[in-house]
């Protein structure tokens, strides 16, 4: 029966699996056959993830995304994937490495810290907006994760170059981030009886939001400065870790609404 007891086999064989394709796609010389042992690899990764999830799924009766290290589990899942499309599309050399070395560290966090798997469930994670909620911001976080990564290389080797990927995952990124957001909206309103409560998580998600909305009117009136750009991504993803677990590390800001994981 698939458990958290056994997670650290699955997390051993997806991150080997991602390694692989990782040093593979290190790679100067590209061939038909090296793209198809990175895809399959990467997406063996994935698959073995999946069946973790999908098996702790029917052994919780719920899917897996109401604690710490559940939600980690969507977010590994996220950043594999996200990973993979962002080298498919801009053939980024080392995103790979980086992307599977994020998510090897979050997967490491879930098998030394075994508390976070056994938390009870709070009565206002129940609603049927909470799963959409969660799993879309996951997805944007993978896209803001790669921009983060591609903007620190922009920024450190001077590439002007990597920008306009940047701009196409800020976008994605933020039309998910924003969409999760309402979704949150509604889910507060169902849970607590209010659409915003000013609560911290929530102030540091309008932080975030404004942060890469900035970048993006930032870009459109300013379209050649590159290295202030790359600066903006690198504040706004610090902003974004604020928002994610920031929140429940800082004492002053642990009494809020969404301190349940």
């Amino acid at each position: 029966m698939i458990s958290w007891d056994n997670f650290y086999v699955f997390a051993i064989g997806a991150g080997l699996c991602w390694l692989v394709a990782a040093f593979v796609s290190l790679r100067k010389l590209k061939t038909t056959f090296i793209s198809y042992v990175i895809l399959g690899f990467q997406m063996l990764g994935l698959v073995i993830l999946s069946v973790f999830i999908i098996g702790l799924s029917l052994r919780l009766e719920r899917w897996p995304m109401k604690t710490m290290g559940e939600i980690r589990l969507w977010y590994v899942f996220f950043l594999s994937l996200t990973g993979y499309i962002t080298y498919k599309r801009w053939y980024y050399r080392w995103i790979l490495l980086f992307t599977t070395l994020m998510s090897v560290v979050f997967m490491i966090i879930n098998v030394l810290r075994p508390e976070l798997h056994h938390q009870s469930v709070m009565p206002a994670l129940r609603s049927v907006w909470f799963v959409p909620h969660v799993i879309i911001y996951m997805l944007s976080y993978a896209f803001m994760a790669c921009t983060f990564l591609i903007a620190l290389s922009g920024l450190f080797t001077q590439n002007a170059r990597y920008i306009h990927a940047c701009d196409d995952l800020v976008r994605g990124g933020l039309s998910l981030f924003t969409i999760a957001m309402l979704l949150g909206a509604v889910w507060a309103k169902e849970a607590w009886g209010h659409y915003w409560t000013w609560d911290a998580k929530e102030i540091w998600a309008a932080v975030t939001w404004m942060c890469y909305l900035l970048y993006i009117h930032f870009r459109d009136s300013k379209p050649k400065q590159y290295t202030i750009s790359y600066l903006i991504l690198l504040f706004a993803f610090l902003s974004l870790q604020m928002c994610w677990y920031g929140v429940n590390i800082f004492p002053s800001l642990k009494e809020n609404l969404h301190n349940y994981v």
